[in-house]
Order: C-alpha cells, then structure tokens, then sequence
C-alpha cells in the first residue's frame, strides 16, 4: 500500500526548548490540564452517572442509560487520558529528564500506558457519541491516532532513536490535549454562533458546536505539533510532492 506521508530528517541539530517562552508555554499546558481534569474528569467520580445526568453534567446524559460495558469504557477512557494530559507535561521538562532520567522513563512509561487503555476505551465509546456519525469518526480517529502514535514513540525509544521519540512523543501529546481544547472550543463556537446571527436557543447552539469539535479540537493540535517539531529540528513529516 502505497504510503501517505513519507519520514523527512532534518538537519541532524536538535534545538533545545529554553527561554522564557518556552517555560511560559509549559507552565499553561501543564496549569489547563490540571484544571480540566480537576473540572470535567474528578465530578465523575463524586456520583452515580445516573445522578449525573440529573444534573446535566458533561457526558453523563449521553452515557448514563447506555449498556454497562460502555459505561465502564467511558469511566477507563476518563481515568486514561486524565493520568495522560498530567503526566504528558513532565515528560517535556527537561530538567526532570536531565536530572532523574529514570523518573522520566516511569512517568513515560505510566503516560503510554494511560494513552493506550484510555485510547481503545476511546474506540469502544466513540459510537455512542451525542455527536452522531461526526463524532463516531471524529473521536475514533483521535483514538486510533492516539494509540498509533504512541506506539510510535515507544517503538523509537526501544531502538534508541531519541530525536523520532520526542517527535512522535509531541504529536502524541497534542492529540491528548484536545481533552483540554474541545472545552476551549465549545464556548467559543457558542460565542461565534451568537454573533453571526444563529438562533440562540442554547440547545440548538450547543449541538451545532458540539458537532464540529470532534476534529476540531485535535486537527489544528497536530499542525501546531508539527511546526514544533520542525522548528526543534525534530524527524518531521511531509505529504509527498
């Protein structure tokens, strides 16, 4: 099978993250992922989905009448990429990487782990999304997508490929944080809807917005990945000419 992207190499220097910038670009990541754990992921775990529901908070409504076998998916999928969007931003800092390289391979390997049992949990709860078919494919392309490239990072650091590593690791985190930015995406498409004029009944707005996030809230995290990791001098991809 004819493939679609095709590995580039890049100059064989590697520029280092440093400066304030970079320090300041960590420190949200690392502070909106807290929050959105702290947020959207602990309520889960203060009661039932039924009661959940009653109270019209995230998924619940969508999953509290749906089979056990998915509900318990979604629970694995919420504890999955809960302990990834953490974890991911110590994976980043290089001065944990420098001065304890062996906390860095456990918090990694705690990371791939996560990605992996929240990204087939993903792939189970995806057709029942409250976005229909957009959502089925939108949310089980982020799975899958979510699990190959971590086992793309996990298949490069067992051969000692360090720079491949990082890239794949980058890309992999971006497709996790899109747990953080489909709620950054939701009230700003609510606010767009408003003003060009859309109908301002909340439900009608909600579920148009709710129906473009499923790729929304990771496509542009892969082409912002993907610029970090040429400008890092990182192994980038490119479509074919």
């Amino acid at each position: 099978m004819t493939r679609l992207i095709e590995p580039v190499r890049s100059a064989p220097a590697v520029t280092r993250p440093g400066g304030i910038r970079s320090r300041i670009g960590w420190l949200v990541v690392l502070l909106t992922a807290l929050a959105i754990v702290a947020y959207s992921a602990v309520p889960y775990f203060t009661a039932s989905l039924r009661d959940l529901a009653g109270d019209d908070v995230g998924l619940a409504p969508t999953y509290a009448g749906v089979h056990p076998f998915v509900q318990g998916a979604l629970y694995v999928h919420i504890v999955g990429g809960a302990v990834a969007l953490v974890a991911g931003p110590l994976q980043f800092w290089s001065g944990l990487r420098t001065r304890a390289p062996r906390a860095h391979r456990w918090i990694g390997r705690v990371s791939l782990v996560a990605v992996a049992v929240g990204g087939v949990a993903g792939l189970i709860i995806a057709p029942s999304s409250p976005a229909g078919f957009v959502g089925f494919f939108g949310f089980g392309a982020l799975a899958v997508l979510w699990l190959v490239t971590g086992w793309r990072a996990y298949r490069a650091i067992r051969r000692g490929d360090v720079p491949s590593h990082r890239a794949w690791m980058i890309r992999n985190y971006a497709l996790t944080y899109s747990g953080v930015m489909l709620r950054v995406w939701l009230p700003v498409l609510l606010v767009a809807s408003l003003l060009i004029g859309w109908p301002p009944e909340y439900g009608s707005a909600f579920a148009n917005a709710y129906a473009a996030v499923p790729f929304l809230c990771w496509l542009p995290n892969l082409v912002f990945a993907e610029w970090l990791i040429r400008r890092r001098g990182l192994p980038s991809y490119r479509l074919p000419v």
